[in-house]
């Protein structure tokens, strides 16, 4: 099996009131099997209704979803449920069971898996396998919700949002689960507002908005389709220099894109040692004063920028 999810031209329309609203608007989308795959966009571009349709745990309007080679209602919903592993945004679990209590009955959906100390072990919840689930602190509550995804080594693991409200240490915990997953030939699919996750993790990512795939390949493909390697952001002090605007530094030859943000403004550049004193004399020129200026590498959030016009972290 080449591929472990297939969908074309899918379509999720709600109705809201008097008002129709299209979740998805025709989204194709293909995961190879063995790969990390990558979900990006804002809230409401469309990436957690896909992966519900996905999952089984939603209808589609209209299109056509395969999953590891099978169609959910042709008669394979179980095998296919056996087959998959499920981290949903937020999961609710019962206050008054204990972390083993609950892995032991994701357990028994299974029939093949991990056992429940395997489970734990994963996500590193040993001091509190006997905790009831009340007790447990946000993260912990996540890292619980994986393990029972994972309780039955599925071989396509989907991951909504997985470390959300995860400290730095279990998230980096997690991502070795993900590696781990993906070197055993196991294909993954993850949604992410983390761009730093997405670049480490995923072999290939895939970016939506308004419902549609609007660009597709690896973080690296995606960072050199910008023309420009580096990114350089700085504002001004607001007594000065209010006539300055984006296009005139696309004068600059070195200068690729340019973008106002609320607080100052995003230049990609292709050389940053001859863009920065070419900037910096420009904005003399025009009596403005710096406030603050930094350089960083191009990244995943700055392909969003140039596609759409708008940040990943804009809700």
């Amino acid at each position: 099996m080449d591929y472990a999810i297939v969908c074309r031209n899918l379509y999720k329309r709600y109705q809201e009131g008097n008002r129709i609203v299209d979740a998805l608007n025709g989204l194709d989308l293909v995961v190879k099997a063995g790969e990390c795959f990558g979900l990006l966009g804002p809230n409401g571009a469309g990436k957690t209704t896909t992966v519900e349709i996905l999952e089984g745990l939603l209808p589609p309007t209209s299109g056509e979803v395969e999953i590891l080679g099978c169609r959910w209602g042709t008669g394979q919903d179980q095998q296919l449920r056996e087959r998959i592993g499920i981290t949903l945004q937020e999961t609710r679990f019962p206050e008054r069971l204990k972390v083993w209590e609950i892995l032991e009955l994701f357990r028994s959906f299974y029939t093949h898996g991990m056992t429940t100390e395997q489970a734990i072990a994963t996500v590193a919840l040993e001091e509190k396998a006997d905790a009831w689930v009340r007790d447990l602190s946000g993260g912990q509550r996540q890292r619980l919700a994986v393990a029972t995804a994972l309780i039955g080594e599925p071989e396509l693991l989907f991951l909504d949002e997985p470390t959300t409200g995860l400290d730095p240490q279990a998230r980096r915990r997690l991502w070795d689960v993900i590696r781990d997953l993906r070197e055993r030939g196991r294909t993954v699919l993850i949604t992410t507002h983390y761009m730093d996750e997405a670049e480490k993790l995923c072999d290939r990512v895939a970016v939506v908005d308004h419902g549609k795939v609007i660009a597709e390949g690896s973080p690296n493909q995606l960072i050199s389709q910008l023309g420009g390697e580096h990114i350089i952001e700085f504002s001004l002090e607001s007594n000065g220099a209010n006539g300055i605007q984006p296009h005139d530094f696309l004068a600059l030859p070195p200068v690729i894109r340019a973008a106002k943000e609320a607080d100052g403004f995003l230049l990609t550049v292709a050389q940053p040692h001859v863009a920065i004193p070419a900037v910096l004399e420009l904005v003399d020129r025009c009596n403005g004063k710096l406030n603050s200026l930094t350089t960083r590498h191009a990244n995943l959030e700055d392909v969003f920028v140039s596609l759409t016009g708008r940040f990943l972290r804009d809700e």
